[in-house]
């Protein structure tokens, strides 16, 4: 299974765009998903990356479109995501000059879990 497909089988629910241009995303990773597997042994955690791999996937979502990662301005990880637990995804999109600007905070139980800016910009 690819990390594409681990975080489309793990996302349980959107909300709609704000008029403010966010909207949100939940996603659940099941304790038996692939990703967990010797990341780590014992103490199974969601791999930072696919916090940021959420973030685009929630941006592709919302703006029907492919898009690449063309940097990571930020990338902060406050706390573990442990397996079954529900990560929300906060987004805010903004686009100037073709690169979109995705600003994200995940937060897992209401406890904040990490937040990044990524660039992206639209795959031709």
């Amino acid at each position: 299974m690819t990390m594409r497909h681990s975080i489309a089988a793990a996302r349980k629910k959107s909300q709609p765009v704000q008029a403010d241009g966010s909207s949100a995303f939940e996603f659940q990773f099941s304790a038996d998903d692939p990703v967990f597997a010797g990341h780590f042994p014992g103490r199974p955690i969601l791999p930072g990356v696919f916090q940021l791999e959420m973030a685009r996937v929630a941006a592709e979502s919302v703006l029907d479109c492919p898009l690449i990662v063309r940097e990571i301005r930020k990338a902060k990880f406050q706390r573990p995501v442990l397996p079954d637990e529900t990560v929300r995804v906060e987004l805010k999109l903004s686009e100037k000059d073709g690169i979109v600007e995705a600003r994200a905070g995940f937060s897992v139980g209401g406890q904040p879990a990490g937040e990044t800016i990524l660039f992206l910009y639209r795959e031709k």
